[in-house]
Order: structure tokens, then C-alpha cells, then sequence
């Protein structure tokens, strides 16, 4: 037995065959284990923890929060209960009961280190970053280890990082904290090197720089060692920060002395030194520069020391490196800004970049290095410089499509890097369309030559000749912009399938092809598309938009409802995600990393994008499944090359459109709430329990609506065309055009004044004529949206064009007319909800009436109330409307399915015309249903 080392816990025993179901996805059969477990040991917590998880995951998230609140209250310490307790509030989504479990822990065992750090991780979770210091303290005092020590004094950066008060901040929470780490350098209990980077950030955030520059240059620095050149970067950080110029400059000078290609001391070098020039600095007359070492302080010194670095390599027999060469070319950059006649000692720079070209041309980096400094070149160098380029690209004889070949990669890549330069300084774009159709056949030959160096590449592997295929398809966009047509984009959408049939991996050819189907009102492919890139993470941020916008617009609402789940799943995690990351980044100490963490959770709870995705998730729920009335009440209360100023724009106008949604969405919750509210009281109840203050919630985002309509229509005047490779269009002006937007807002207004009819009724004498003047508005209102049913009528007409063209093997596509009806359905959808919500208001007090007066004229027939007669003239244009819609929508799935697509053919580029065969293409699911 001894052997055994241990005995074997029995309850352990007995509950892994729940925590093997559990594990293997079989929650049912671990509810059942538990339940028989439970009748042997009805004092088994954990086994009805265990049970709980099970029905969590099956769905039963009542009665597993019930059945986990009973362990719960009986203040558990086993580990097993603790620990499966803590699995079920996570998956709950609810972290704070995870420190109340641990609160009650440590209280019944105060010495538990165990239950002392799972209370501080507890609260890590949640951000109780006082609560936070007041457990590290403690677990410090149980057991005095630093790390624990140091926990309690991130908590209190943390304090000063959270605080709204920067006063506070700077005046209580980092002095404190930097007692306590003084408080461990003054006893020389400093161990790790994270504890010597927390004092650096505190001494940072306090602003003392001098301070901060005497630890990492003192005996603290040295345990600096995880990162490489850790102390030079801080150094040169905080000389920049203080404006020690000097140091700054020889410190850089000393590190290129080590590393002439490390680049990133090169701009502060340069920096250094024009600080110092505009200082007049000179150095002493005895004794060094300063404590760094020489400093160079006038531009021929600098001018000096680069032509010394490039000498060197230029006199190796090994590669050379390429930072003193780029360094030559942004000093020239630097002295022309300044105007210093120095700039011509360093030489042309049109040679010095061929230069470049010949040593490094082969690399796939020489682009994006010479690419930022072609604004060196002037106009009437451009054509001359890659003629000289093209002398220095190896090239065999030409073949009998007329066009010479590289032979090897190291060619192939010369000759791509020239025509990536050519198409940057604007030689591509100035060609008239035969030269660009010249152009695309002579690069979609170098394609397809080069195709061969990559022949025994891996699926994951990009070829070598990918380039080529993607400027080729870009030229044909080019040619499609500026002819308009659409033979073009057809074109490149068979150049780039073709390259994705080469390259399945390849992501540039994926968003190109996502750009161009969405363009294009083809919608099916692009889901594919789009999961093929295996987004991850913060991508579903950066990229998830080009999914979201376009999938509601082309009338793929299922779709739509998907890929808003889709990117709303990420989103939700990060909260997760992030305090797990934050705890990890306690446990290791890389507490520089922990407001890291933290911008980058609030950046991304911040993004429009999940702005835009949460509310068009809603409204897509209301317009999909909500009914006219009831359904409609149960949702809500269930659910509830690119420019500065082209980005600038285009998050003015999505803002702007959010808003306009956002607030859509809420007066349509603000509506189900009223009509909620009106069926189940009286009026009277009704004005005691909060409808009135209801209403003026209603007529506050009317008024918001109405104000952002204005801003809306000054941003639509404004026409702003975005270029193809920027941000997609917002939906902004056609949604304005479409004239949608003022219809719905239309129709929310009416909702004022039928609410204030409800409270005053018809035909009370008492009030009879505030009743007369609200009915003569309400009737002018109803009149009004009766007006607005014709316009929607023109909407409609406007939709009434062909999707889809196909004329002589021509396809003509006109995605547009899509989206307009998409506005029309929506805006419809909001106008009968408003109708219904009307009928519902006005049907009693028209029955009240009729009582009434058959009360006091029983042989009379008394004309119905102008109000009641204007609804029924808004219900019965409605009802056209609708058969209107209907029709039409009938008829464009008649006219798409009899499209013979199979008639289509890409004239003119054989080569990839099997693309267009229906059962591998695309472009064949063009939604036609």
C-alpha cells in the first residue's frame, strides 16, 4: 500500500464517470450518473454541481443556476465543488459568483493559499482592482512571496489606470504604489525582472523620467534581460522624453556601430541630430560629448557615418544588409523637407535606388523599401527609372507569345518587383485601354511561365507568380472604372479564380473576389469566401465588415442573420478571452502587457463595427420572425488608395447610419413596450404605472431621429465616391434616396399622436376641443404617410429593372435595384407594424363611439371621425401596395430562373473560360431563388 504513494479520494472515484461524459460531450448521460450518484449520496455537492453543468449545456440554464445556487449557499470548500462551481458560473457568464463562492472560502479557511489566489483571479475577472489589492496583501502576509507582494501593486496601477479622476491617479494610487516597490529595492528583495519592469511603468506614468533613466541604467536594469536590447530602448525612449538630445543621438550612434541594419535607431539618429542643429548644440570643450559617448551635431558628420556604413557593406564578401542603404534614402528624404544643399553629397537619387534594385531586387522587401521613397523621383524620371530597372532584370529569349521569360525565381521576382513599380508611380493607369490590354496579357503570361517554378508547392504554399495575376485582375478593374464596362470585372473574375485554383491560400485573391461578387449582387459565393480566409480574432473586427455590409443590402437575410452571429460570437468572447489573458499575465508577471489587454477590450467594445452588427442582428430579428402585433411585443421584450479624408467620411457616414437604426430599432421597442402596456391596463392604470413618461421617451427619439435625418441628408448632398479599394459604400445615401428613411420616420411619428388620442378619447364633450385639434392633426399626419404610400409605389418601380440582364451572352447585373427593394420590404414592415398599432388604439374608441351616439340617436346614422376614415384610406393604399410588391417580386424569380447561364462565355480569354462551367464556378450561384 505504501507503495501506492497516496490513497485515492473515494468521492473522486465515484464522480469521474461524470466528468468523463461531461469531457465527451454526453450530458445527458452525466446528468443520469449524477442522479444515480445523488440518490446513494445526497451529500455529494459536486455531483450536483456536475448535474447542473449538464443541464447548462443541455440548455436548462434555470434550473442548473437553481440546482448550483443550493451548493452554493452552503458555503462549500471541497475542491471539486469549488472548481466545477467556477466551470458553471463561466459558462453562465457570470464571474462575480465566482468570487462571492471564494469570498466564503477563505473566510471558513483563512490560511488557504490555494483559496487566497483563486480569490484574486476572481476578482481579476471582474476588474475589482481594489478588492484586487486587498487579496494580494493578504495572500502576502500568508505567504510572503513576491509575486503576491507585486500583485497587490499592479492593482494599484490598475486603480490609477481605471480612475476618471487623473488628479486621483496622480496624487493617491501610483505613489502609493511606488512606496511599496521602493519599500522591496530599499530591503534588496527585488528578484524578477518583471518587478523591476512594474517600477519602470510607474515611474513612467508618474512623469519621473529622471527617476525612471536612474533604474534601468542602475543595478536593477541588468535583470533586463527577456527582450533583446531591453535597457537601450527604454533608454532612448526616455531621452527622447526628457529632450536629451545628445544622449539620444550617441546612443543611437553606438547601437548602429553594433547593428548597421537595425533600423529602428535610424530615425532616431536622424531625429537626434535636427533637434540638435535647431539648438545650435555644440559639444564641450574637454571631456566627452556626453554620458552615452560622441555625439554627431552637424549634418556632414551624419552624412559621414552612413557613407561609412555603406561602404562596409558594399567591402563584404557576404551579403550586404540593406539598412544603411535605406538609411541613405531617407536622409535625403529628411535634408530635401529641410531644404540643406548637403542632400547632393549623398548622390541621385535615381541611381542610388537601381542601385538598391541591383543588390536587392531579388527579395520580395525591395517594393515595399523603395516604394516610400518614389516621391524622390521627379514626374519625367518615372519612365526612365524602370527602363533602367528592366536592364537589371535577367530575361531568356522571347517565346512565340512574343514576351521573354525569367528563368529562375530570383528573375521571376525582378521582374515582378519592376512592374509592381511601374503600377505604383501610375505608368499602368495612364495606359489608354488597348495598352492595358497589352499589359494584361503580357502579365497574365509571366503568370501562367511562372506557375512552373511552383509545381510541386503545398496547397498552403502561395506561388511564385501570384502577383502577376492579381495586377492583371486589378488592370481589368482599372478598365471597368474608367469604361464602365462590365465585360471587365467579368474578366477578372476568371484571372482570379484561376489564380485561387493555383493558390487556395492565397487571401488577397479572396478579398479581391469578395469585393468584386458583392459588387456584382452575388452574394452566395462570397459566405465561402469569406470562412476559407479562417479569420481570427480581432480580424473578425478588421475584415468581418466586408461580410455584414453587403449580405442584408442583397436581400440574403438568413445569410445576414448568420454572419451577424458569426462576428457577434467574437465580440461576446472577448470579454472572456481577456481576463483569462489578464490572469495569465498575473501568474507570469508580464504586468506591462495587463493595460494592454485592457485597451484592446475596450477598443473592440467600442467598435463600430459590433455596434453596427448588434443593432442589424435586432432589427434582422424583428423583420424576419416578428408578427404584426403580438410577436412584434414579444421580441422586443425577449430580445431587447485610400485617403485621410475617405476614411474620415466613411466613419462620419457609418456612424451616422448606425445612429439612424439604432434609433429605428429602439422606437420600434419603445412602440411594442406602449402596445404591451395598453393591453393589459386602462388608460388611467396605464398614466399611473409610467406610459406617459413612456411617450415622452417616444417623442425624445423622434426628435433624435429627426435631427440625425438632417445630418444625414447634408452628408448624402455631399456625393462622396469612394475608390474601388476602399471602404465599401455605406448604406447611407441609398437608404436616403430610396426615401425609406423619411417614410418610416413617417410612420413612427403617427405614433405620438395616436397615444395622446388614446388618452384623451373620441367624442369626450370635456375635452372636446383638444380633441378637435389633435384629430385634425392626427388626420393631417395619416394623410401625410398616405402620401408617402405612393412614393413607395415609385420605390418600387424603381426596383422594377432586371437583377439580372442577359443579353447576346451578355450579363448586365444591377444589384442596386436589390437593395432598393430590400428598403422598400423593411420600410413596409415598419408601416404595418405602425398601422397595426393604430387599428389597435383606434378599434375600441370607435366601438366607445358608436355606443355613444346610438345611446343618444338611436335612428341616426352618424358619420364615422375623419381620423377613423384616414386610416382606412392608409390601410386600403397599404394593402395595393403590398399586392403591388408581390407581383413584382414574383415576377423577378420568374425572369432569374429562366436565365440561361450557360450561355455565358469570357470572349477573349479562352484560358479560363472552363471557369464559367456551372458546376465549379461561382459565379453560377448568383442567387436566382
Amino acid at each position: 500500500m505504501a507503495a501506492r504513494g497516496h490513497v485515492q479520494d473515494p468521492n473522486d472515484r465515484r464522480l469521474r464517470p461524470i466528468y468523463d461524459y461531461l469531457d465527451n460531450g454526453n450530458n445527458k448521460m452525466a446528468i443520469q450518473q449524477a442522479d444515480k450518484l445523488l440518490k446513494k449520496h445526497k451529500d455529494l455537492h459536486c455531483a450536483k454541481v456536475l448535474k447542473a453543468i449538464g443541464l447548462q449545456r443541455t440548455g436548462k440554464q434555470d434550473e442548473a443556476f437553481s440546482l448550483a445556487q443550493e451548493v452554493a449557499t452552503l458555503e462549500p470548500t471541497d475542491d471539486n465543488s469549488l472548481q466545477a462551481l467556477t466551470i458553471l458560473y463561466r459558462e453562465m457568464h457570470r464571474p462575480e459568483l465566482v468570487a462571492k463562492l471564494y469570498e466564503a472560502a477563505v473566510k471558513k479557511v483563512p490560511l488557504s493559499e490555494e483559496y487566497h489566489s483563486h480569490l484574486f483571479m476572481a476578482y481579476a475577472r471582474v476588474g475589482e482592482y481594489k478588492k484586487m489589492q486587498q487579496a494580494g496583501m493578504a495572500l502576502y502576509k500568508i505567504v510572503p512571496k513576491n509575486p503576491y507582494y507585486f500583485w497587490s501593486v499592479m492593482s494599484l496601477v490598475m486603480q490609477a489606470i481605471s480612475a476618471q479622476d487623473e488628479k486621483l491617479s496622480q496624487t493617491m494610487f501610483l505613489p502609493l504604489a511606488e512606496r511599496m516597490v521602493e519599500k522591496m529595492v530599499k530591503e534588496e528583495k527585488i528578484e524578477a525582472e518583471a518587478e523591476v519592469q512594474l517600477y519602470f511603468m510607474i515611474l513612467e506614468r508618474l512623469g519621473k523620467c529622471v527617476e525612471a533613466l536612474d533604474v534601468i541604467r542602475g543595478p536593477l536594469g541588468e535583470k533586463l534581460t527577456s527582450e533583446l536590447q531591453s535597457r537601450e530602448n527604454k533608454c532612448m525612449m526616455l531621452y527622447q522624453r526628457l529632450q536629451r538630445w545628445p544622449e539620444s543621438n550617441a546612443l543611437a550612434h553606438k547601437l548602429l556601430l553594433k547593428n548597421p541594419d537595425d533600423w529602428q535607431f535610424y530615425p532616431s539618429y536622424f531625429d537626434s541630430l535636427f533637434h540638435l542643429i535647431d539648438q545650435s548644440w555644440s559639444p564641450p570643450e574637454e571631456g566627452e560629448h556626453c554620458p552615452e559617448g560622441a555625439v554627431h551635431h552637424t549634418v556632414a558628420e551624419v552624412v559621414r557615418f552612413v557613407e561609412d556604413r555603406i561602404k562596409g557593406e558594399d567591402d563584404k564578401d557576404s551579403r550586404a544588409l540593406r539598412g544603411p542603404y535605406l538609411a541613405r534614402l531617407e536622409l535625403i528624404h529628411r535634408l530635401r523637407e529641410r531644404g540643406c544643399p548637403e542632400e547632393a553629397q549623398l548622390g541621385e537619387p535615381l541611381e542610388l535606388m537601381v542601385q538598391f534594385f541591383g543588390k536587392f531586387g531579388d527579395k520580395p522587401c525591395c517594393i515595399t523599401d523603395l516604394k516610400i521613397y518614389l516621391h524622390l523621383l521627379s514626374a519625367d524620371q518615372h519612365v526612365q527609372f524602370v527602363n533602367r530597372l528592366s536592364e537589371a532584370v535577367p530575361l531568356g529569349e522571347q517565346g512565340d507569345e512574343g514576351f521573354a521569360f525569367p528563368d529562375d525565381t530570383k528573375a521571376l521576382q525582378r521582374h515582378l518587383c519592376v512592374c509592381q513599380l511601374s503600377r505604383a508611380l501610375g505608368l499602368h493607369h495612364a495606359l489608354d485601354v488597348e495598352g492595358k490590354l497589352r499589359l494584361i496579357a503580357e502579365l497574365k503570361a509571366h503568370y501562367r511561365h511562372g506557375l512552373k517554378f511552383g509545381a510541386n508547392a503545398l496547397k498552403t504554399e502561395l506561388q511564385f507568380s501570384d502577383m502577376y495575376c492579381l495586377m492583371a485582375a486589378h488592370v481589368y478593374i482599372d478598365l471597368w472604372t474608367d469604361t464602365g464596362d462590365e465585360d471587365m470585372v467579368w474578366q477578372s473574375l476568371g484571372v482570379l479564380q484561376e489564380g485561387l485554383s493555383h493558390s487556395p491560400s492565397n487571401a488577397q485573391f479572396k478579398l479581391l473576389l469578395l469585393l468584386l461578387y458583392c459588387r456584382l449582387g452575388a452574394f452566395e459565393p462570397v459566405v465561402d469566401l469569406y470562412s476559407s480566409l479562417d479569420a481570427k480574432h480581432v480580424q473578425h473586427d478588421t475584415i468581418g465588415f466586408l461580410l455584414t455590409r453587403y449580405a442584408e443590402s442583397l436581400g440574403q437575410f438568413a445569410a445576414a442573420s448568420q454572419s451577424c452571429n458569426f462576428s457577434l460570437r467574437f465580440f461576446h468572447s472577448n470579454q472572456k478571452d481577456t481576463s483569462e489573458y489578464i490572469i495569465q499575465a498575473y501568474k507570469y508577471g508580464a504586468f506591462e502587457k495587463i493595460p494592454e489587454f485592457i485597451a484592446l477590450r475596450n477598443r473592440l467594445n467600442q467598435s463600430l463595427h459590433f455596434a453596427q452588427v448588434r443593432t442589424e442582428r435586432m432589427l434582422l430579428d424583428l423583420f424576419l420572425e416578428a408578427d404584426i402585433v403580438l410577436s412584434l411585443e414579444e421580441m422586443v421584450i425577449r430580445g431587447g488608395q485610400l485617403t485621410e479624408d475617405h476614411r474620415r467620411r466613411s466613419l462620419e457616414e457609418e456612424s451616422v447610419w448606425l445612429r439612424l437604426r439604432s434609433l429605428t430599432l429602439r422606437l420600434l421597442a419603445s412602440l411594442a413596450a406602449l402596445g404591451h402596456s395598453a393591453s393589459q391596463q386602462n388608460s388611467e392604470v396605464t398614466n399611473e404605472n409610467g406610459v406617459g413618461d413612456k411617450s415622452s421617451i417616444l417623442g425624445s427619439l423622434l426628435s433624435q431621429l429627426n435631427q440625425t435625418l438632417q445630418t444625414a441628408n447634408q452628408m448624402a448632398e455631399k456625393r462622396v465616391q469612394y475608390p474601388f479599394l476602399g471602404p465599401p459604400s455605406t448604406r447611407l445615401a441609398p437608404a436616403l434616396s430610396s426615401g425609406s428613411c423619411q417614410c418610416q420616420a413617417a410612420a413612427l411619428q403617427l405614433s405620438v399622436h395616436i397615444q395622446e388620442l388614446e388618452t384623451v378619447g373620441l367624442g369626450e364633450n370635456r375635452q372636446q376641443e383638444h380633441e378637435t385639434d389633435l384629430c385634425s392633426d392626427l388626420c393631417f399626419k395619416l394623410t401625410t404617410l398616405c402620401v408617402f404610400v405612393p412614393s413607395q409605389t415609385k420605390i418600387l418601380n424603381k426596383c422594377k429593372g432586371d437583377v439580372l440582364e442577359l443579353k447576346e451572352g451578355k450579363l448586365k447585373t444591377q444589384p442596386s435595384f436589390l437593395e432598393t427593394l430590400i428598403f422598400f420590404v423593411e420600410t413596409v414592415c415598419i408601416v404595418f407594424w405602425m398601422a397595426s398599432h393604430c387599428a389597435k388604439i383606434l378599434r375600441p374608441l370607435k366601438t366607445s363611439l358608436q355606443k355613444k351616439k346610438k345611446k343618444k340617436k338611436k335612428d341616426v346614422n352618424t358619420a364615422m371621425p375623419a381620423v377613423v376614415c384616414g386610416f382606412q384610406e392608409l390601410t386600403g393604399s397599404l394593402q395595393d401596395l403590398l399586392t403591388q410588391a408581390l407581383e413584382h417580386i414574383k415576377g423577378q424569380e420568374t425572369g432569374l430562373t429562366a436565365l440561361k447561364l450557360a450561355s455565358l462565355s469570357l470572349d477573349g480569354c479562352p484560358e479560363v473560360s472552363h471557369l464559367l462551367d456551372l458546376s465549379v464556378c461561382p459565379v453560377a450561384h448568383l442567387n436566382v431563388r
